[in-house]
């Protein structure tokens, strides 16, 4: 990433930290005040990709991945008849991978 991008990442981190709506006009004014150049493209793209957004919470749930892993869980305790075609699943998941290794592709070949 170059500088002028970073600097603008971190002008909307630090007003994000100050409570402060994030803004093209904002990220140039920090970025300015730091003698850094920034095309404001990269200072509007940024603002209105951050639009309307928690930044703080975005950055807590990085690499939470719990929306994803609560959707396919419900359906499963449901219905008794949906857990064998789980483990069915993952049966076919095992076999994939032991004729990964009869093909000759290890570790240490």
């Amino acid at each position: 990433m170059a500088t002028s991008e970073l600097a603008a990442t971190y002008a909307a981190l630090i007003l994000a930290d100050e409570g402060i709506e994030i803004s093209a006009e904002k990220i140039n004014a920090l970025t300015s005040a730091a003698k850094i150049e920034v095309e404001p493209i990269w200072a509007t793209l940024l603002a209105k990709a951050l639009e309307g957004k928690d930044v703080k919470d975005l950055l807590t749930n990085v690499g939470s991945g719990g929306g994803a892993a609560s959707g396919p869980a419900a359906p499963a305790a449901a219905g008794g008849a949906e857990a064998p075609a789980a483990e069915k699943k993952e049966e076919k998941v095992e076999e994939k991978e032991e004729s990964d290794d009869d093909m000759g592709f290890g570790l240490f070949d």
